[in-house]
């Protein structure tokens, strides 16, 4: 009885609106504006509520009881200008957000905009490898939004997506024409009505397609995932291997992410350990230019990386330490060990061509690059066609604006999107693409909302860069065909590169002169003992 009379009081004050509402305006000023958000704010809740009972198996009746409460709505500061909502805060998320506030917009239609993510802090993803190897603090590829966005007039909620509601589906210029592009239903309750959205919610680790992988495998994908790793290869570090029992660390994968990391690991580790890197293909990057590929495969080489290619993973176990080899273990008899650092896992290798025999390894770690899924929210049940178009692997399918495929108020970029390229091929999930494609988002949300034609997007790609170490890196530019920058050089073109791509002015001023204190402190370093060096051999 509660949501009919519920419906039936939100249906008595529109009627109401529409008679006296302007006379009434008249009278008491600002009682209209209030009249039409309480208006929508029931029917939000009721229908929400409605949708939640249904997936925990609840009944209509339930919301009848006097101790439910309805969820609360978010109030935009400004009641004619357009609410643009953004829902994740990489590259993708972020750089739309910062890219619409510096567009120049008329007065009465600059958007309010509201970024939505699920952790404090914005990610610089393709530098997680310097983490594990000391050269970068969490600050200056981590930095928080709060100061990111501090002097800008973009709203900040640390928050997830529960559920999203989308009612454009009929069309900007259809004759059903919807007051508002939908809502957004947060896990912390809070309802977000919007008139755009950008969905820009990145992917997280698929561990799920291999037995064991789930329990027993570490992703590195997120600022969370590589303290993970660090701390457990410090544990490891802490205890006392011999020369014939050392630190075993297998790689999954060998991508660009699966090669940086296996680079990175077996320059931390250097005598104390042993990295194995899996490959389903006979090859290391195979998408990779040239140039980047063999200057990987000689830094891999150089520090005895061990390359299972033609492999793929089986399945993971763990094994116990009673159960693992004198030999494999190394811990002696009585020893204290940390708790959890005496974990041995087995991983049982099936050969992905002809010609390979299977193969059983032990490993003290295991890292796992392989396989991401879109975080794309779920749908809220409801009677009327609102589905987004999504492909094989999850991502919104978009038109050559960005827009999703019927639509035309979300737009979909990085991991989210499916967008191809003039050949046909899906577009990379890169740091590079989500940062192009949030450039031309902002452009386009801007046409839209100053009714202007919208651009195509065309990715544009500048080259390719990846991490080999901490004075080590390849780079690969697209515009000089057969050049590659490795060493030292390649190491410190990556930096300057990242350094300019970094998300604020402010942000990008404090890092850069961060990295070069440190520099010039390795560079003394390095000097020094060179003359040690010199004065003793003489």
């Amino acid at each position: 009885m509660a949501f009919v009379s519920s419906s039936a009081s939100a249906a008595a004050l529109l009627s109401f609106n529409r008679i006296f509402g302007k006379k009434w305006n008249q009278l008491c000023h600002g009682y209209s504006t209030r009249l039409r958000a309480d208006r929508f704010s029931v029917l939000r809740k009721s229908r929400f509520a409605s949708a939640a009972l249904g997936m925990a198996g609840g009944s209509l009746p339930q919301l009848s009881q006097p101790h439910k409460t309805p969820l609360p709505v978010y109030t935009w500061p400004h009641n004619k200008r357009p609410r643009v909502c953004i829902l994740g805060g990489g590259f993708g998320g972020l750089c739309t957000a910062l890219r619409l506030q510096s567009l120049v917009w008329p007065d009465d239609k600059k958007p309010q905009v509201l970024l939505v993510d699920q952790s404090e802090r914005f990610v610089f993803k393709p530098m997680l490898y310097e983490l594990l190897s000391g050269e970068v603090d969490v600050w200056e590829i981590a930095p928080r939004f709060s100061e990111l966005l501090a002097n800008t007039g973009v709203e900040f909620f640390k928050d997830r997506v529960k559920l999203l509601h989308p009612s454009d589906n009929w069309g900007t210029n259809g004759p059903k024409q919807s007051s508002c592009g939908g809502t957004v239903l947060l896990e912390s309750g809070l309802l977000i009505e919007y008139d755009w959205l950008v969905l820009a919610l990145g992917a997280e680790a698929k561990l799920d397609i291999v037995p064991g992988a789930l329990e027993f495998a570490l992703p590195f994908s997120t600022l969370e995932d590589a303290r993970k790793v660090d701390k457990k290869l410090r544990a490891l570090e802490r205890r006392k291997f011999s020369k014939n029992s050392l630190i075993r660390v297998a790689v999954v994968g060998c991508g660009y992410s699966g090669v940086e990391l296996a680079a990175t690991v077996s320059e931390r580790l250097q005598d104390r350990g042993i990295v194995q890197a899996i490959n389903v293909e006979t090859t290391i990057c195979p998408t990779a230019p040239a140039g980047n590929r063999e200057a990987a495969l000689k830094v891999l080489s150089s520090r005895k990386v061990q390359l299972l290619l033609g492999y793929f993973v089986r399945c993971i176990k763990q094994l116990s330490e009673v159960e693992a080899s004198a030999d494999a273990t190394g811990i002696r008899e009585g020893q204290d060990v940390e708790e959890g650092n005496s974990e041995k896992f087995v991983l049982e290798l099936q050969p992905a061509h002809k010609g390979l025999q299977s193969q059983i390894l032990e490993a003290d770690l295991v890292l796992w690059t392989v396989g991401s899924k879109p975080l794309l929210p779920e749908l809220e049940p409801c009677d009327k066609p609102h589905e987004l178009p999504l492909n094989a692997r999850g991502q919104a399918e978009t038109d050559e604006t960005l827009r999703v495929k019927g639509h035309p108020r979300i737009f979909a970029i990085g991991d989210s999107s499916a967008l191809r390229d003039s050949t046909g091929r899906l577009l990379p999930a890169t740091a590079q693409v989500a940062f192009q494609q949030a450039d031309f988002a902002g452009w386009n949300l801007w046409a839209a909302i100053n009714h202007r034609p919208l651009l195509p997007f065309r990715f544009q790609n500048v080259g390719e860069m990846m991490s080999l170490g901490r004075n080590d890196a390849a780079i690969s530019p697209s515009f000089i065909e057969g050049l590659t920058l490795e060493g030292p050089v390649g190491h410190a073109a990556r930096k300057i590169a990242y350094l300019i791509r970094l998300p604020t002015d402010e942000h990008r001023f404090k890092v850069g002169l961060s990295w070069f204190a440190k520099s010039a402190i390795d560079s003394v370093a390095w000097l020094q003992t060179t003359l040690i060096k010199l004065v003793s051999g003489s």
